[in-house]
């Protein structure tokens, strides 16, 4: 396979691989929940990407699952490989940085599984050597492509709620026992680093960077080692955004709720492509992504339903794919993941030491951010 060349954050298509009918050599680097669950099935369905070998601990279910892909015991063997030029890691979140850089210093173009790391310094460090080695450098924000997320920007694009004042984002479990697993240890990072990146990225997504960060994050279960509440508040000037997670919410609470000064619009229940991906189903099947559960706009009197686009998680590795051959633009650029990141952090000093405060970004990493961000709606 030809080595092209990696789309810069903000740049057009480089000269390089256009349109190559081979398939891009890939290994993903893990095997547990969202290896086997979310990164194989989308790699594998994705026209141009060949899933050739899975890093993992746990050889014979991968044969039992993917008798067509190689087991590895470890990384190396992956980054040593001429075949192989994209690597996924979907590890524990502590090895997300030390991986994804041993694999651009091999020379692969990088996937990282959210959240890109657990330190913004890793995020910059990767981001400076993803650009030094002309490689792509990506983190999977597979919830940009939720259906009801498209929805929402659909009902702010269309003013149909006029002016925003607040968005509440809300991305809750139900799992009241503690479970033994590296998500829920300390180590892992807690709720906030597990589905904060997801509100967090939607958000930066939506109206690009705030000028504050708040925060409150707490241990609310019986023998949490991490926390498992938190709540965020964005400050955009006028608009104020909410986010917010938590292990103890059983339902009742909507997904997203949008208030502007021509009405309301709620969203219960989270996309289906998660549960079809778990039951079996896959891209490409005529039911994919689609969701009959329908918005509602609130704008006096009775609700009207707003119905949901289909979600579309494939567009991601068709975009990763493109951004390789040069035919297209990075779906995740380094410099919106490493903006995502200062969030987080900001979000964690801000509950310690309760206090607002403002993203340690320079200005060249917010020029690069709006460089690398597509207009979409103003903050206020």
């Amino acid at each position: 396979m030809s080595d092209p060349t990696p789309l810069p954050d903000s740049a057009e298509a480089p000269s390089g691989l256009r349109g190559s009918a081979a398939r891009i050599g890939t290994a993903l680097v893990g095997y547990g929940y969202a290896g086997r669950s979310f990164h194989a099935p989308l790699i594998r369905g994705t026209p141009g990407l060949h899933l050739a070998a899975v890093v993992t601990s746990r050889p014979d279910e991968l044969r039992a699952t993917l008798p067509d892909c190689r087991p590895l015991a470890d990384i190396a063997e992956a980054l040593a490989d001429p075949a192989i030029a994209l690597v996924v890691i979907a590890a524990p979140n502590a090895a997300h940085a030390p991986l994804a850089e041993a694999a651009l210093r091999a020379g692969k173009h990088v996937v990282v599984d959210k959240p890109f790391t657990l330190a913004l310094a890793d995020a910059r460090r990767l981001a400076a050597l993803a650009a030094e080695n002309g490689r792509l450098l990506s983190v999977f924000q597979n919830r940009r492509w939720d259906g009801d997320f498209l929805g929402l920007q659909a009902v702010i694009a269309e003013g149909a709620i006029g002016e925003l004042v607040h968005l509440e984002s809300r991305f809750d479990r139900f799992r009241p026992v503690v479970r033994d697993r590296w998500r829920e240890s300390a180590a892992g990072g807690g709720i906030w680093y597990d589905l904060g990146p997801h509100l967090v990225d939607q958000a930066l997504v939506l109206f690009g960077l705030p000028e504050r960060v708040g925060g409150a994050m707490a241990r609310r279960r019986p023998g949490a080692e991490a926390d498992d509440w938190c709540q965020v508040r964005l400050d955009y000037g006028r608009l104020q955004v909410t986010l917010s997670a938590s292990m103890l919410v059983g339902g009742g609470t909507a997904r997203f709720a949008v208030h502007g000064t021509a009405g309301s619009w709620t969203r219960h229940g989270l996309d289906v492509q998660e549960d079809q991906l778990l039951a079996g189903l896959r891209p490409g099947a005529a039911e994919w992504g689609r969701d009959t559960r329908p918005g509602l706009l609130y704008r006096g009197g009775a609700p009207v339903e707003w119905a949901m686009p289909p979600g579309d998680y494939p567009h991601y590795y068709r975009a990763v794919r493109d951004a390789i051959e040069g035919v297209g633009p990075n779906p995740v650029t380094p410099a919106e993941a490493v903006a995502t990141m200062a969030v987080l952090e900001t979000a964690v000093e801000a509950s310690r030491s309760r206090r607002e405060l403002s993203l340690p970004l320079t200005e060249a990493e917010r020029t690069a951010f709006a460089a690398a961000r597509p207009p979409r709606f103003p903050a206020a």
